[in-house]
């Protein structure tokens, strides 16, 4: 038994790509400052195990919402929807 498809189809197919986690444009530190977070790490906790500020880490934190596309919204916690998209990415 032989199956046709349409070339097209399988054109689109063979074309298509991953998508990709926005996870994966985060820089080797904001992936630290994430990891952190998602451990229950506050900016303070965070600057220390980094050895940096707490204004870096604040900046860290403001990039990583803003590359994960995660508005300010009064409904809803931005470090637990990016810990979660880390997990998602893993």
């Amino acid at each position: 038994m032989r199956a046709a498809l349409d070339p097209e189809v399988v054109a689109r197919m063979i074309g298509r790509k991953q998508a990709r986690s926005p996870v994966e444009d985060l820089t080797p530190r904001e992936r630290d400052v994430l990891e952190l977070m998602a451990q229950g790490k506050s900016n303070q906790g965070i600057a220390q195990a980094l050895v940096v500020t707490v204004a870096a880490v604040e900046k860290h934190v403001t990039s990583i919402f803003s590359k994960l596309g995660l508005p300010i919204e009064p409904t809803e916690h931005r470090r637990v929807l990016a810990v979660l998209a880390s997990l998602g990415a893993a």
